[in-house]
């Protein structure tokens, strides 16, 4: 009888121990050099109260807000919590979970959210982020009042950019966000734009310079070739960045049903006309700030046009988007873009 004893305590130690293999943290190689740190859900449970206050939520999972203690201090997070995954959802939650910590581990870059730490226990997948207190650009930019500043609207735009350039070209390897758009753009407490969200992020080997995978990204922010099951590159950001940027100048989203005139429905196509026709004025209704400074103004709108041009071989690369912005460059007249307009549609 003891031995029986003995042999079922035994099987069930052994039971025991495979099953808590699955909760150790991942040791991921895509996190070489940086130093995450692992908490249980317990400890996010109770940081976030229970997860009662939410920040947004997204395709995979919901955003909330927490309080740790770090170096002795109290600091606010944001805690990506991972829809519960399940035998229908596994696969994409468990890809969702491993492509963000892949991809943002390899990031160090003032212009992106850092990682601090994440939770792998059991059926929990979470992330743990510095908290970024000013919002999303989508709540500050398209708040109904009052219109935020041009130069905060300008430097916003340069933030986005140069963040991509890191990811494109700076980086240790290559990486597409795949989901550039205001809602992904947060803000800091001195409002400097942080790229966030690489849950459809998709890392480049070294000698790779574009990828074949399914349609990403959100809608009205998807460049035309994901629809033509060719391969993409880095283009893809280009394109979404450059109906941000619009949405940055006009202070107001890429679709909006509720216009005064059909033609403006489509702000891509709207501002073309514009531009066009000379009547720049047009999109920039009481904003006496940007009115006072058309120039840049100009410069900003021309930029935007070429990088949403449905042809990808005449977008820009990030890195010479940065100089036109800058004026280091001159910019030639961009073409009608033809925008895919299939593509657009309200997003939330």
């Amino acid at each position: 009888m003891n031995v029986l004893l003995l042999l079922a305590t035994c099987f069930v130690i052994f039971r025991f121990k495979q099953k808590t293999k699955s909760i150790v943290p991942p040791k991921c190689e895509a996190i070489k050099g940086k130093s995450l740190r692992s908490f249980s859900y317990e400890e996010l449970e109770k940081a976030t109260n229970k997860f009662s206050e939410q920040l947004g939520s997204g395709a995979f999972g919901t955003v909330f807000k927490g309080v740790i203690s770090i170096n002795g201090y109290s600091n606010c997070i944001a805690i990506k919590k991972l829809d519960k995954i399940d035998m229908a959802s596994e696969a994409s939650g468990e890809q969702e979970f491993k492509a963000e910590v892949s991809a943002i581990g390899r990031t160090n870059h003032k212009n992106l959210v850092q990682l601090i730490g994440l939770c792998n226990e059991g059926q929990h997948r979470l992330l743990v982020y510095e908290f970024m207190s000013n919002g999303s650009v989508a709540s500050f930019v398209f708040r109904p009042s009052p219109r935020p500043s041009w130069h905060h609207r300008t430097q916003i735009g340069l933030d986005i950019a140069m963040g991509l350039c890191y990811l494109h070209e700076e980086c240790s390897t290559q990486i597409i966000h795949c989901d550039i758009k205001p809602q992904n753009i947060l803000l800091d407490d001195s409002f400097t734009a942080r790229i966030s969200d690489f849950g459809l992020a998709k890392i480049l080997t070294k000698n790779q310079t574009q990828t074949k995978t399914g349609i990403r990204g959100s809608r009205g922010y998807v460049a035309p070739e994901w629809f033509k099951n060719s391969g993409v590159r880095v283009k893809v950001d280009v394109y979404s960045y450059g109906i941000v940027l619009l949405e940055l100048i006009c202070c107001r989203r890429n679709f909006e049903a509720k216009v005064e005139e059909e033609n403006e429905m489509i702000l891509c196509d709207w501002v073309y006309d514009c531009y066009k026709d000379g009547k720049m004025d047009m999109v920039l209704v009481n904003d006496e700030e940007a009115l006072g400074d058309m120039n840049r103004v100009e410069r900003f709108v021309m930029v935007a046009l070429w990088c949403i041009q449905e042809n990808p071989l005449l977008r820009p690369t990030i890195k010479k988007v940065i100089h036109m912005l800058e004026g280091i460059i001159q910019i030639s007249i961009p073409p009608n873009p033809s925008s895919f307009t299939n593509a657009y549609s309200e997003t939330k």
